[in-house]
């Protein structure tokens, strides 16, 4: 599995400002392997960074995008999916029984949701818990920005955070127009499937986030 080091940062050293890019956001590795895992083409750039301290897992996309779109009729959790967006995926293990997606567009909407192999979703669920999820994000001359925070008391709940590493899938749709009701969408990965149809919803499309002692 690919694997990215999440770097340790003290506490309460990391506010959450897509305006601006924190300086503590230079300490991160950063992930910009990102592919079109079914297109011959390079797609736009996407960069993923991370860090955590004592209470939280940081998480930070910057997206290049020269047109993007974002669908607000009811301003709903379920417009994002039809918006441009960055989306991360967390599970338990590879029987994916069950798993907890985030999809983000670039008006820090969030699609929280869970699922069950094989594409069970329950789109009710919320990210549990009070102060256990932060999203905030901007668009900017070259694309958007989409930052994050998620107590790691949560991810530990949750059954995700496990010996400092968390199993994730991180990815990004990438939206070429906004017809009704639904988005065209071409679909960026850091881990390639490798399936011949379109499907992040699999056990192949995961990688781990090892957090750093």
């Amino acid at each position: 599995m690919k694997t990215y080091s999440v770097k340790r940062i003290s506490s309460n050293q990391l506010t959450l400002d897509t305006d601006l890019i924190h300086p503590v956001w230079e300490q991160a590795n950063i992930n910009s392997d990102f592919t079109f895992p079914w297109e011959q083409q390079t797609p736009p750039k996407t960069s993923f960074r991370a860090l955590y301290d004592n209470e939280y897992f940081y998480f930070r996309f910057d997206v290049e995008d020269d047109n993007v779109l974002t669908h607000v009729k009811e301003d709903h959790k379920m417009e994002v999916v039809d918006s441009d967006r960055v989306e991360i995926f967390f599970r338990q293990n590879d029987k994916m029984n069950p798993y907890y997606c985030l999809e983000m567009d670039a008006r820090g909407r969030v699609l929280d949701y869970v699922t069950r192999y094989y594409r069970v979703f329950d789109y009710e669920w919320q990210w549990p818990g009070f102060d256990n999820l932060s999203v905030k994000a901007s668009e900017n001359n070259e694309g958007y920005i989409v930052e994050g925070a998620i107590s790691l008391s949560s991810l530990k709940d949750l059954g995700l955070l496990k010996d400092n590493v968390l199993e994730a899938g991180l990815y990004r749709g990438y939206c070429m127009r906004l017809p009704n009701p639904e988005a065209e969408l071409r679909w960026i990965s850091w881990v390639n499937p490798e399936v011949e149809e379109p499907d992040f919803h699999i056990p192949s499309s995961f990688g781990k986030l090892e957090l750093e002692q």
